[in-house]
Parts: structure tokens; C-alpha cells; sequence
């Protein structure tokens, strides 16, 4: 799917006959060693951050950073997978400067604000189950609005660098950011603030990455004066991104928030930190996944999209590098878990050994998933992505709902285990490799 290009910034054409799958694999590999100091950064500052919760807060305080990594997630899953991740396809092949550069950029800053704005409007209607566990003051909230608003202007400024392939500063950046929350923690800590301020300045510090981020994208010429003339093209093009965006936000961010809120009503605030620290493993580690997807596999996808035998060998190589790596990393993990949760966390999350198998599994099947589902991304097909999307929010509701009262706590990583595969064997059977012609002939461009 492509919109057509001002003569001064069409993409030329450049034919190329399909890669063997040794070939795309071998692309694949390269680009992840590329981009692995920006996602050690990030795993690093992740890890540190943890670390320093768990030490200082036990159970409850890592519990509470979780819920406000989760209530950051909510405000910013809308701007981040939908606006950034449309304006790195439709930016990538255009001139920066050019009127099609300045247009796409015009329109993605502006429906950043949009949906930003929308976001803040709900959280005095949400300000109970969003807010409650801060125990948050108006100047609190104030903080959250800035921080946001700060952080989400980085995000979308380092997703133009993507767009440019300005990679060395997009790495820069994105170290900065991981060291600067840790940082901004370790202080408030030291001074001995609440956890809720502690967790405000970890924002605030952030953000203020917008700062170095304005300066590199105003020196590479990435900063023309926008073009902010409605366009039904740009609309269609970036709403389908939004529209995936959504989907995620509903039944991803906001079905995670309220897991655990249930879980902290169910059981306690302590057993609740037992879970968490399985999840926030499992987050960090996705973290790492997503970034090399999202800068390595999701680009060339967009790439080969208008060669469908190259890109089903690209899939088919990658998918079988990860099934195999992802099996040896993640029985890894469970072989250290006895060293390495007390490790990562604190003596008092040994006792969360007992769940880390299910969320492994799962996080296997999720793993591979996800890459199978990134060609309807790359596709831009919103409508059977927000059904994948809400038919799992639906299968892990009801997995919940029949495994708790069972099994405990337990049940939340087993949920999550089945949810996954089946959500994989349903991914496997919908993109087998045998496809028709119909399918294999290229989307109708936009008007």
C-alpha cells in the first residue's frame, strides 16, 4: 500500500529478484548486531530500574512501577504503534524537506496531538481505577501531562530519524533515554522521596530527551516547515495505523491494567509482586524482541511488500531462526531462575520461580506470533488485526476467569500460556505457506 509521491520525492524503483532464505536470514542477523547497543541500553536501564524498585520498595513498589509503566502504556500506545509506526512507512521513501515530507510530518505531529489530548481529557473521568493507587495530587497530574507530552515528542522525533535512517542518532538517543529514567530514580530515592514522586521524575527525566532530539533532527534537515492542509489520503493512510493502534490499547494495555488490578484485589499487594516480577522479566525481554522487530524485521517487510514470494522467504527464514533461538534463551532462563530472580530483583521474589515456566512458554508462542502477525501491520489490513487483537483479549478474559479460582495465582501465567498457543496455531494455519494468487497480488494503492 503506497500513496503517490510529489515528483520531487518518488522512491525510485529498484527491482530486485528474491533473496533465498539464507540470504534474508543473513539480513536479518545483521540488522539485529546493528541495532544491539540501543537495545542492550534499554535493557540495561530496564533491569537497573527494577533492580532499584524492588531493592528499596519490595513486592508492592515493583507492583507500583509496573502500574505506572502501565498507565504511561495507556496514554501513549495510540501516538507509539499507531502514528509513529505509519509515519516510518510513509515517510521512509520520501525526500526530508520535500512537500510530501513536510505534509506526512505535518499530519502525524498533529494527530500526536490529537490523540494525546484525548487521552488527558480521560483521565479525570478514569481518575479511580487509573489513578488511585498514587494517591496523586494535581500538581502530580500536571507532571504526568508534561512528562507524556515530553516523552511522546521524543518518541516521535526519534521515529523521523527511523524514518531517515539516521541510525547512529537514533541509537544515541535511545541510550540517553535508558540511562537518564534510571538515573532521575536512583536521586529520588536517595532523597528519600514517595514512591508515586520517584516514579514522576523517572517521566519527567525522560522526557526531557525531546530536548538532544529536536537539536540532531534540526541539524539533519528533518525539521521543514510542515505542511497542515487536511488530506483525505494522509487521514485514510495514518487512521489505519491508529485503528491497529486502538485495538492494541483495548485489548493489550488495558486488559494488562486491569489483570492486575484484579490480581491486587484477589490477592495481595506482596503475592501480586510475586506475578509481577515473572511479567516484568517477560517485559524486559520483549522489550529487547520489539525493538529488533521494530527497527530490523518490520522495515524490510514494508520493503518487500510489493514482492510477495521474496517476503514469504524472508518470513519462513526468520520465523525458524527464532523458533529455534527463542526455545534455547527462554529454557535458559528457567534453567537460572533460582539465581536469577533474586538477582534481577530481590532474596524475597525466590518464590516466583514456581511461575516462570508457564510465562516462558507462552511468551515463546508469543514471540513467534507476533512475527507472523507483523505482515498484517506491513499490510496496513486493520480490520483482521483488531479481530486477532480482540479475540485473544477475549480467550485470556475467559482463560482467567476458569483458572483462577483453581489454580491461584498461578492461573495468571497459565492463562497466558494457552492464550498464546492457541492465538499461534491460529497464526500458523491463517498464514500457511501454500497461498493462493489472490492473495498473493499486491493491495490497491490509495486514491
Amino acid at each position: 500500500m503506497s500513496l503517490p509521491a510529489a515528483e520531487d520525492d518518488a522512491p525510485e524503483a529498484l527491482p530486485t529478484p528474491p533473496p533465498p532464505v539464507a540470504a534474508g536470514v543473513a539480513r536479518f542477523v545483521r540488522g539485529s548486531l546493528g541495532s544491539g547497543v540501543s537495545v542492550l541500553a534499554r535493557a540495561g536501564g530496564a533491569l537497573a530500574l527494577n533492580k532499584l524498585l524492588a531493592v528499596f520498595g519490595g513486592p508492592g513498589g515493583l507492583t507500583l512501577l509496573a502500574h505506572f509503566q502501565n498507565l504511561m502504556a495507556l496514554l501513549t500506545t495510540l501516538p507509539n504503534d499507531g502514528v509513529h509506526v505509519g509515519i516510518v512507512k510513509y515517510l521512509a521513501p520520501r525526500r526530508p524537506g520535500s512537500a510530501g515530507w513536510r505534509l506526512w510530518f505535518g499530519a502525524g505531529a498533529a494527530l500526536n496531538a490529537a490523540v494525546l489530548l484525548l487521552g488527558f481529557l480521560a483521565l479525570p473521568v478514569l481518575r479511580g481505577p487509573l489513578l488511585a493507587a498514587f494517591q496523586p495530587t494535581p500538581g502530580w497530574v500536571l507532571g504526568i501531562v508534561v512528562g507524556i507530552t515530553l516523552l511522546t515528542a521524543h518518541a516521535y522525533l526519534a521515529a523521523v530519524l527511523l524514518a531517515a535512517q539516521r541510525l547512529r542518532a537514533y541509537v544515541a538517543l535511545t541510550v540517553l533515554l535508558s540511562v537518564l529514567g534510571p538515573l532521575a530514580v536512583a536521586a529520588a530515592l536517595a532523597l528519600g522521596w514517595p514512591l508515586p514522586r520517584v516514579l514522576l521524575a523517572y517521566l519527567l527525566a525522560q522526557g526531557l530527551t525531546v530536548l538532544p532530539s529536536a537539536w540532531v533532527c534540526a541539524r539533519a534537515g528533518l525539521l521543514a516547515p510542515v505542511r497542515l492542509r487536511p488530506s483525505r489520503p494522509v487521514l485514510l493512510g495514518l487512521g489505519r495505523f491508529l485503528l491497529m493502534a486502538l485495538s492494541v490499547l483495548v485489548c493489550s494495555k488495558a486488559v494488562d491494567f486491569a489483570v492486575r488490578d484484579l490480581l491486587i484485589g484477589r490477592f495481595s499487594l506482596g503475592q501480586t509482586g510475586l506475578w509481577q516480577a515473572v511479567a516484568k522479566l517477560s517485559d524486559n525481554y520483549t522489550m529487547v524482541f520489539s525493538a529488533v522487530m521494530g527497527a530490523v524485521f518490520y522495515p524490510r517487510l514494508a520493503a518487500l511488500a510489493g514482492q510477495p514470494a521474496a517476503r514469504h522467504a524472508y518470513v519462513r527464514g526468520v520465523f525458524g531462526l527464532l523458533a529455534g533461538l527463542l526455545a534455547a534463551g527462554l529454557a535458559a532462563l528457567w534453567l537460572l531462575r533460582d539465581w536469577l530472580l533474586p538477582l534481577l530483583f530481590d532474596a524475597r521474589f525466590a518464590a516466583a520461580r514456581e511461575l516462570l515456566a508457564p510465562q516462558l512458554l507462552g511468551d515463546w508462542a508469543k514471540f513467534l506470533s507476533w512475527t507472523l502477525l507483523y505482515l498484517l501491520v506491513a499490510d496496513a489490513r486493520a480490520g483482521r488485526y483488531v479481530l486477532v487483537q480482540a479475540a485473544s483479549a477475549a480467550l485470556y478474559a475467559a482463560l482467567l476467569a476458569l483458572l483462577l479460582p483453581r489454580y491461584g495465582l498461578f492461573g495468571a501465567p497459565l492463562a497466558h500460556a494457552l492464550r498464546f498457543a492457541l492465538v499461534l496455531l491460529v497464526c500458523l494455519f491463517y498464514f500457511r505457506p501454500l497461498r493462493t494468487e489472490r492473495d498473493a497480488l499486491p493491495r490497491r494503492p490509495l486514491p
